[in-house]
């Protein structure tokens, strides 16, 4: 018997389309590519700023696949297509300016033993078994956001504390819940989620002589070269 996978949802082609933009530049920026590290240079520029403000970034972040019509894909609605635009914006910048200076992937997919979420780094930021109050409300500071510009200025803000600590973000995720967050009823549903995060991280057992959890991950690429980050 022939059986055939489901159409992803709009939701999972922004995650994925984020997550494929990002790890060849990912690796071009870690690998100090003069092209990649440009290109990380003008995006993080957009972080925190609305996507159609941003003329200078349309090149970079390519939204051509959306548009592409498979027999697992439908043509998405004109509502469909600029939610999608504007999550993949605010994921690539925001993964930009976390990627700054860092000699660790700062993208990391979620798995079942590394949570990557949102609220799993938040969480990491914490001391083991106590809750960092100011952390916490910057969180559901934004949470509570009106519109999807001030939630990226505000995840602005987390990005840089986890950049700080080389704690690392599922970024594919992140734009699917962008996308979500946008729709009647889905600031709620990616509030849930991130709770959810927050709750599921589990501070791995300590080793003797091992490093913090913050840099635990074991996902050194190469020392952080502050010097080609300076524009």
């Amino acid at each position: 018997m022939t059986t055939t996978s489901a159409a992803p949802t709009v939701r999972t082609r922004v995650a994925d389309l984020t997550a494929a933009q990002i790890i060849p530049r990912q690796e071009g920026y870690l690998n100090d590519r003069p092209k990649d590290v440009a290109a990380l240079a003008r995006l993080r520029r957009g972080a925190g700023r609305d996507a159609a403000a941003i003329p200078d970034l349309w090149h970079l972040v390519d939204t051509g696949p959306l548009h592409i019509r498979t027999e697992e894909t439908r043509p998405l609605s004109e509502q469909e297509l600029i939610r999608a635009e504007n999550a993949l914006h605010t994921a690539l910048t925001l993964w930009a300016l976390h990627q700054q200076s860092r000699g660790v992937r700062m993208h990391r997919q979620e798995s079942h033993n590394r949570p990557t979420g949102l609220g799993a780094a938040v969480r990491r930021l914490m001391p083991p078994s106590e809750i960092d109050e100011p952390v916490r409300k910057r969180l559901i500071r934004a949470g509570t956001a009106a519109d999807l510009t001030t939630l990226a200025q505000r995840l602005r803000d987390i990005i840089v504390l986890l950049r700080r600590a080389d704690i690392p973000l599922d970024y594919g995720l992140l734009a699917g819940q962008l996308y979500t967050w946008q729709w009647p009823g889905g600031a709620d549903t990616v509030r849930r989620e991130w709770g959810r995060s927050f709750h599921r991280w589990q501070q791995p057992a300590q080793q003797p002589g091992a490093s913090t959890a913050a840099t635990s991950d074991n996902d050194t690429t190469r020392p952080a070269d502050t010097d080609k980050d300076a524009s």
